[in-house]
């Protein structure tokens, strides 16, 4: 009896809170005439032009990757099942100068978001301006940090000033080409501000009254759209404040008013990377779970975050954030579909589809089915329509639940989906949809002609002195080049230095970040560089000095500026101390010795980089290994065929890559030994729009000794397919339709299927692996089990080759298994891997 209370209790009170959060609604005014043009919002969800809808996103930003790809990737994004596309906006990208804008090419932040609406999606604009994002300066231009008097990210009128000019504007830009859903434009959510409860305490009551006036003043732009703050406990009316995580479903305490919905703007689909740090991996099943999760407890907008990561080019990144950005979401660095995590995504999001009616209209509830176990409910008998989401959140047992009457099998830690309380359409841990692999596969065309000449960057010997010590590297720099020079001289005669020829002084150099190199009379001493854990480092090596003068010459490397925490303006990078140790006379302190700067490179300043800029200077052969600093060119013609482009940095350190001029990012081989022991750590995208048909030019810069002779370039492909089905799984959740609120088959046998599909309209022309059995491993590395059908590859080569797309049913008879069989007893399985192609 008390548990029957305790559940009875449970239902209540969750009912009569769904109620209160539905009775009060939020209305946003239009800029049109019309009631149901603009978005507004109560409890239970955003009312988009006078309907709700369940809202699946995933970010997908216009900065990394080429205005030649958003088509592509949008389409592949609305295929996947999504319906809104987030992006944050770029300051520093629009406003490199302060009061000139750039919103040309890559940077055409109003094509992006026409584009997502004629992709039939809606849009959520990240205003900002402060993104993070591992973005350099978290998205501020650098000239904000020189503006006098400034802090940023508080109540402080210099920087109120500049942020409000700056979202005034680009709201502005956003109203001129109707581009808010009030004006019948794709924006339906905008966002100010970013993650600040993490801030907020270091400026204590400031920290409060900015994000007041923050919020106010974005809701005073009347874009007839809700504004949201996200991880922003504090948000003011009617700014709603939304979860940033891993699991919301379970870790958000919930929006901060009942008439408030809940929404998700970040699911990591996995973590970006820095140098140094192993890919970062996030599984398609806890993915699933974890957005199944948050709809089953009253979400109504899940986005991921990246869904398609792209590309740093340039100097893009915050420190040490490799070029490559979320390769694992599921479009990868390439814009490829990353299998299963594409498919499965695609799967759970058809799954919801058909829960849509439940989910928005019904009324939830909870059932406790047993330790670990519950079923969340979406119900109105009076409409016709229940939905439930079954849960097994014990994450190493199976469990058998009962359910209205019926048993249901639950694999650990998973969430099975039935759109009508009765069917089971799609389980978070179940994979269907098929699986790939990327391949990466050697040019013959552009590798051809890939001759490599080098040209040897001057080392100052003597700059003239600007300052009596080394000065601060972001101010010397300014955000203009990475690289900043630092020159002195010291005069040493016979008696200061060491008499034994085996011991050598020892330079020691305490640096703020991120990297040096350090030369002494001309020649290379060495290098060493902080971490994205440890910004700080010193670099320490015995040198070669000499009797009369010695020219010590520094050269400051930035990996990025600060993109995160309070007073981002006062973090600082460069030498902060310099002094020579093991001298006779014993440790000389030459931090205030007089410093001559220099800000960039020479081979920078005459862009030697470009077709023009590379005959300001002479190229030499290339012999065997290349000295520190130095220049690398070659041309190659483009690739055969239209995969996207890479180029492998084996051989190379540490530095940047250009094609044709433009900047694809930084490298960086030998940060660590763990690199080279990881897959494909060295490859970089070339987009092919960077490319013309032949003599494209490569340009290189190294900081370290290095070989060229190693690079190479590649097309990239993922045209090695997979699927692994066993027998008793659910078919597709496409197998399925909803009509008259009833769950109905749309396909005469649910049997479960191996599904495979080419990509890009390609053929299967191999089989290179199938076995219905026991087989194991995975996708690229598939091996027999104990039990195979003898005639396994014979079906799938029936069924499969010379086809786009193809379906092999999980069928003993079809694979010949009989009765007294070594198979019959065992759960068989299908694995199936082909290659597809274009002959």
């Amino acid at each position: 009896m008390e548990m029957i209370l305790r559940r009875f209790l449970a239902i209540t009170f969750t009912t009569l809170f769904f109620f209160l959060a539905s009775s009060s609604s939020s209305k946003v005014e239009s800029h049109q005439k019309g009631d149901k043009l603009g978005v507004s919002y109560d409890g239970r969800s955003l009312i988009i032009n006078g309907k709700r809808d369940i809202l699946l996103s995933g970010s997908i930003h216009y900065t990394r990757s080429h205005p030649d790809m958003w088509s592509e990737i949008l389409q592949k994004a609305r295929s996947g099942g999504l319906n809104v596309i987030q992006t944050y906006v770029f300051w520093n990208v629009h406003e490199p100068v302060q009061g000139h804008y750039h919103f040309q090419g890559q940077y055409d932040l109003v094509k992006f978001i026409k584009m997502i609406g004629k992709h039939g999606m809606y849009a959520t604009l990240r205003v900002g301006p402060f993104i993070e994002a591992e973005w350099n300066h978290g998205g501020f231009p650098y000239w904000l940090r020189e503006i006098r008097n400034i802090t940023f990210r508080t109540d402080n009128p210099p920087f109120k000033y500049y942020m409000k000019k700056f979202v005034q504007m680009i709201i502005h830009k956003m109203k001129e080409n109707n581009l808010f859903a009030s004006q019948g434009g794709p924006i339906i959510l905008s966002q100010i501000e970013n993650e600040y409860n993490t801030v907020e305490p270091a400026f204590k009551e400031s920290g409060t009254r900015y994000v007041h006036w923050a919020g106010t003043m974005a809701v005073d732009q009347k874009t007839g759209v809700p504004w949201i703050m996200c991880k922003q406990r504090d948000a003011p009316d009617p700014v709603i404040n939304t979860c940033n995580g891993r699991n919301c479903g379970d870790t958000f305490t919930g929006p901060n008013r009942p008439n408030k919905p809940s929404l998700w703007t970040e699911n990591w689909t996995a973590q970006y990377r820095v140098f140094g740090d192993p890919p970062s991996q996030r599984a398609a099943e806890d993915l699933a779970r974890s957005v199944a999760r948050w709809f089953s407890k009253n979400g109504t907008l899940a986005n991921y975050y990246m869904y398609h990561g792209g590309t740093n080019f340039g100097r893009s990144t915050s420190p040490f954030v490799t070029t490559r950005y979320y390769d694992e979401a599921p479009l990868d660095e390439y814009g490829l579909l990353r299998e299963p995590k594409w498919g499965h995504l695609k799967d759970l999001h058809g799954a919801l589809r058909l829960c849509k009616k439940a989910l928005l209209w019904g009324v939830p509830s909870t059932l406790d089915l047993g330790k670990d176990l519950e079923a969340r409910i979406y119900e109105k008998p009076s409409k016709g329509i229940c939905a439930a989401f079954l849960a097994n959140n014990n994450t190493r047992m199976q469990r058998i639940v009962k359910f209205r009457g019926k048993e249901y099998y639950l694999p650990e830690h998973s969430i099975s989906i039935l759109p009508d309380c009765n069917t089971v359409v799609y389980n978070t841990m179940t994979i269907v949809s098929q699986h790939n692999v990327r391949n990466y596969v050697r040019s013959e065309v552009a590798n051809k002609k890939l001759k490599w000449e080098m040209y040897k960057e001057v080392v100052p010997s003597k700059l003239k002195e600007t300052s009596k010590n080394p000065l601060e590297l972001y101010g010397l720099t300014q955000d203009r080049t990475d690289y900043g020079w630092y020159t002195t001289i010291i005069e040493f005669n016979e008696h200061d230095l060491p008499k034994r020829k085996d011991i050598r002084p020892v330079l020691r150099v305490a640096s703020l970040g991120h990297a040096m190199l350090a030369f002494i009379n001309g020649e290379f001493a060495g290098s060493a560089h902080g971490s994205n854990v440890e910004k700080s480092f010193i670099l320490q090596k015995p040198v070669n000095l000499k009797p009369g003068n010695n020219t010590i010459a520094l050269l400051g490397s930035l990996m990025g500026l600060p993109d995160s925490g309070a007073y981002m303006e006062h973090r600082y990078a460069g030498p902060r101390g310099v002094s020579i140790l093991g001298l006779n006379t014993g440790t000389l302190d030459l931090t205030f010795n007089g410093w001559g700067h220099q800000v960039g490179l020479a081979g920078e300043k005459n862009k030697v980089y470009t077709e023009e800029g590379s005959k300001k200077v002479k190229w030499t052969k290339v012999d065997k290994e290349g000295p520190a600093l130095t220049w690398y060119k070659a041309y190659f013609d483009a690739p055969e065929g239209d995969d996207p482009v890479a180029v492998t940095m084996t051989g190379m350190g540490k530095g940047m890559l250009w094609i044709n001029g433009n900047n694809i990012g930084r490298y960086w081989m030998s940060y660590s030994p763990l690199l080279e022991s990881l897959p494909n750590p060295s490859k970089y995208h070339i987009p092919r729009a960077y490319l013309r048909s032949s003599n494209n030019l490569m340009v290189i810069l190294e900081e370290e000794r290095a070989n060229p002779e190693k690079i190479q370039i590649l097309t990239v492909n993922r045209d090695t397919i997979c699927s692994h089905i066993a027998e008793n799984e659910p078919a597709s959740v496409r197998s399925w339709r909803r009509k008259n609120g009833n769950i109905l088959p749309v396909v005469d046998n649910l049997q479960p299927a191996a599904q495979l599909m080419c990509p890009n309209h390609k053929k299967i022309i191999a089989v290179d692996f199938a076995s219905f059995g026991n087989p194991e491993g995975v996708c690229g590395g598939y091996v027999l089990g104990k039990c195979s059908s003898s005639n396994s590859k014979k079906v799938v080569e029936q069924h499969c080759l010379g086809k786009t797309r193809c379906s092999v049913p999980i069928d003993k008879k079809l694979f010949g298994t009989k009765q007294g069989d070594e198979c019959e007893d065992i759960r068989q399985a299908l694995a199936v891997q082909v290659k597809c192609g274009k002959h």
